[in-house]
């Protein structure tokens, strides 16, 4: 009885400080994005070029996330972990210091590849921590760190730039990532397989890793749908506080506040909810989880629409819809995730997480932005014609980048039935895992 309470407190603690590494993990990632518009202003720079600053960080974090992945399979990972929240923590410190464009796009390359090393190792943990029927709801709590650091980067970040510069935002996180990655490695590293309920769990079926993956339909679906999800979260979060600005005339304060509430706030609402209903309906009936994301997706894309439908200055009516489609949006993590333990096995779950997060960063992440951006300036330079006008203004600026966010519903739709496709796909495919496990248990 003892043990089995040590047990629970030592997976919880292990759980608590992987969602202050997730939190810290997103906060740092979204500073740019929240001081977007005094960096854009003081080095005179336009959306499309913003936007490759985001995509040069996500490519880099996504192609370095395959070898890591790999290394979370066979290395410790509270030890990598720990590296990795070390390095990206001094180099966010650094991006403070930088004096122009490309000084500051080779230190967010940097905290980039220390970034990689939180996803491969802390969702194969999670699934040597907690078992099945935990594990939805453990890793939606350790998701929570997405709209908890999103919240509060753009919260703090906004208020710190206004009050003190730019650059002093850079700095602020430095003292807690020193203090999470000392906290990683008091963690008790746990063996592969050990939430599992067959003995044999800690195995990995012969073949390329990589094959393995591929070869299951549940996982290219999510694969293709990780890459739309991130395509839209990028983007709206890249330019949600320039929309903001520009097209409903907030201050700096006031568009990163409603940011922070409408990206992050709703998102722990959104992960508690859809963890909780993801673990209900995937007892029921195999796939049931990636359903629940799969409606949420579909009923997300009206709510957002008719958010940036509303006029300029209808602030409350906006933050109501697009918190709404939000909050939705969020559902996808709590479900989506969980999925992939149930096709995976623990021995490759690592390699598998990562290869999901390349193919959601290098073909949506790292297009999100840049795309956003271009179309931004395009219908931007598009109303400025129409106007006859022969100088660009903030006016074109907000046009543009109003009639560019049309995309992110668009999207939104598609990923809703990509999803419904990996639900259908799922149940051959978790037969096919325990039908191996079964088989291996008696060699």
């Amino acid at each position: 009885m003892k043990t089995s309470t040590n047990k629970r407190a030592s997976a919880w603690f292990a759980l608590c400080v992987l969602f202050g590494i997730n939190a810290l993990n997103f906060y740092d990632r979204q500073i740019p994005a929240a001081i977007m518009e005094p960096l854009r202003k003081e080095w005179v720079l336009n959306d499309s070029t913003m936007g490759w600053l985001s995509t040069a960080f996500t490519l880099f974090y996504a192609l370095i996330g395959v070898p890591l992945g790999r290394l979370s399979d066979s290395w410790a990972r509270t030890r990598l972990l720990s590296i990795g929240v070390a390095v990206w923590s001094l180099l966010t410190a650094t991006s403070g210091l930088t004096w122009n464009y490309w000084s500051l796009f080779v230190t967010r390359l940097g905290v980039g590849a220390g970034e990689a090393t939180c996803a491969p190792a802390s969702n194969s943990m999670i699934g040597d921590l907690f078992p099945l029927y935990q594990r939805a709801r453990a890793l939606s709590f350790f998701m929570l760190g997405l709209p908890v650091g999103v919240f509060l980067s753009f919260w703090l970040s906004g208020r710190i730039a206004h009050s003190y510069g730019w650059r002093a935002a850079f700095y602020i996180p430095f003292l807690p990532g020193v203090a999470l990655a000392a906290l990683s490695l008091a963690i008790r590293e746990p063996r592969r397989g050990a939430a599992e309920e067959a003995n044999n769990a800690g195995r990995c079926r012969a073949g390329s890793p990589y094959a393995l993956i591929f070869g299951l339909p549940t996982m290219v679906w999510i694969i293709a749908s990780g890459a739309l999800h991130n395509f839209n979260m990028y983007a709206v979060n890249s330019f949600m506080v320039a929309f903001l600005s520009r097209y409903h005339h907030l201050s700096l304060k006031d568009a990163t506040f409603t940011a922070a509430v409408v990206l992050g706030a709703v998102g722990v609402i959104g992960l508690v909810a859809g963890g909780w209903l993801a673990d209900q309906v995937g007892k029921r009936r195999t796939g049931g989880r990636v359903l629940v994301a799969a409606i949420a997706m579909l009923l997300a894309t009206p709510c957002i629409y008719f958010a940036i439908e509303q006029p300029a200055g209808a602030v409350p009516t906006f933050m109501l819809l697009m918190g709404s489609g939000s909050l939705l949006m969020f559902v996808y993590y709590a479900g989506v995730y969980a999925a992939i333990q149930e096709v995976i096995e623990p021995a490759l779950r690592g390699t598998a997480m990562a290869l999901y997060f390349c193919a959601m960063y290098v073909f949506g992440a790292s297009f999100g932005p840049p795309i956003t951006g271009w179309l931004s300036d395009h219908l931007a330079r598009k109303a400025m014609a129409q106007a006859g006008a022969t100088a660009m203004t903030e006016q074109f600026k907000a046009a543009g980048l109003h009639h560019a966010m049309y995309l992110i519903p668009l999207l939104c739709l598609v990923l809703g039935f990509v999803l419904l496709a990996a639900a259908r796909a799922m149940p051959a495919d978790v037969e096919r895992l325990r039908r191996w496990m079964r088989e291996a248990e008696t060699v």
